[in-house]
C-alpha cells in the first residue's frame, strides 16, 4: 500500500495576502497539491479557515475530495489535516489534548487503521513551531513527538513549517534572511565567523526517532535539490517519519507554485516496507 504525504504552508490562509490585500491564492496551491494525488495533506496557517462555518475549510475538503480536521490555536494560525477516506478510511483517533498550553500555533494528532498494511495506527500531524525561540521550539517538538506516539505502536508523521534549520546541509545565506530571523534561527558567530544555523529543534525530532524524508534520500543519492532551501535560506518545511516507516521512503518533491511563501512539500511511502518487529505500547 502506497500512501502520499503533502505539506504546506498556505500563508495567512491562502485566502489573502501578507499585507492584508484581498488575494485567492488558494486555487493555485489546491492545482498543486492535487497534482500530486496526496492521501494526507498537512497545512499551516490556516487562518480563517473556522470562519463562516468553516467556509475555507469545507472549500479545501471539496477541492481536494478529502476530510479536514482544524487545530485549536491561540494565534489564529492553527495547523489543519486533511485526509482521503478512500484511502485510509474513517479516522480511528484525533487527539489534542493541552496542545494550546503547549503549542504556538497548536497541534492535533489523526489516526487511522490500516490493518493489512500495518499492525498499529498510522498517525500523523501537522506542525508549526514557533518561530521566536529554538529553546521554546525544542520543547514544542518533544512534544508533539509524544503525542503523535500517543495512540502506540510506532507508526508516525509529523510535517509543517518547523522554523528551524535541518540537522546538516549547507548554511543559510544571510542577505536572504531578516534580522528577526537571524536572531532567533542562527546560533552566534564565534572568533569572527559567520554564525551559523541552530539545528538543534531538528535534533530533538532525532532524537525522538524521527526520520527527516529530505535527509534520507539526500543521503542515499547524493542530490542536492533535495535539501535546498524552502525559506528565508533554510529549508525550514520539512517531512519527518518515525523510524519503523523509514524504510517507506521511497520520493519526495517540492511543489513551487508560488502561491504562498512557502513552497509545498510531498513524499511517497510504501507501507508495505515498515518495519513491524517492534510494535509497542505508549505507557
Amino acid at each position: 500500500m502506497e500512501i502520499v504525504v503533502a505539506s504546506q504552508n498556505v500563508s495567512r490562509g491562502g485566502i489573502r495576502s501578507g499585507n492584508g490585500d484581498p488575494q485567492d491564492r488558494w486555487p493555485v496551491i489546491a492545482e498543486a497539491l492535487t497534482s500530486v494525488s496526496p492521501d494526507i495533506v498537512l497545512i499551516q496557517e490556516a487562518e480563517g479557515w473556522s470562519a463562516d462555518a468553516a467556509r475555507q475549510l469545507v472549500r479545501a475538503e471539496t477541492d481536494l475530495d478529502m476530510d479536514g480536521i482544524l487545530s485549536p490555536s491561540r494565534t489564529g494560525l492553527g495547523p489543519a489535516l486533511l485526509y482521503r477516506r478512500e484511502t485510509l478510511g474513517r479516522r480511528q483517533y484525533v487527539n489534542s489534548d493541552f496542545s494550546l498550553d503547549e503549542t504556538h500555533h497548536g497541534y492535533t494528532t489523526v489516526g487511522w487503521s490500516l490493518p493489512t498494511a500495518l499492525p498499529a495506527l498510522l498517525c500523523a500531524g501537522s506542525v508549526h513551531f514557533t518561530p521566536y525561540d529554538a529553546t521554546k521550539a525544542k520543547q514544542e517538538a518533544n512534544f508533539v513527538a509524544s503525542r503523535v506516539h500517543r495512540a502506540g505502536g510506532g507508526y508516525a508523521i509529523l510535517g509543517g513549517d518547523v522554523n528551524f534549520a535541518p540537522q546538516d546541509g549547507p548554511e543559510p545565506d544571510l542577505t536572504m534572511m531578516r534580522p528577526y530571523n537571524r536572531g532567533s534561527r542562527l546560533l552566534p558567530s564565534v572568533n569572527g565567523e559567520p554564525p551559523r544555523a541552530d539545528r538543534s529543534v531538528a535534533q530533538v525530532l532525532a532524537d525522538n526517532g524521527f526520520v527527516d524524508v529530505a535527509r534520507h534520500l539526500h543521503q542515499a543519492t547524493g542530490d542536492e535539490a533535495l535539501i535546498a532551501p524552502t525559506a528565508g535560506g533554510l529549508r525550514i518545511d520539512q517531512i519527518w517519519v518515525s523510524g519503523a516507516l523509514a524504510p517507506c521512503i521511497i520520493d519526495y518533491g517540492v511543489l513551487d507554485h508560488g502561491a504562498s511563501d512557502h513552497p509545498g512539500l510531498w513524499t511517497r511511502l510504501d507501507l508495505s516496507r515498515a518495519a513491524t518487529d517492534d510494535v509497542w505500547e505508549y505507557v
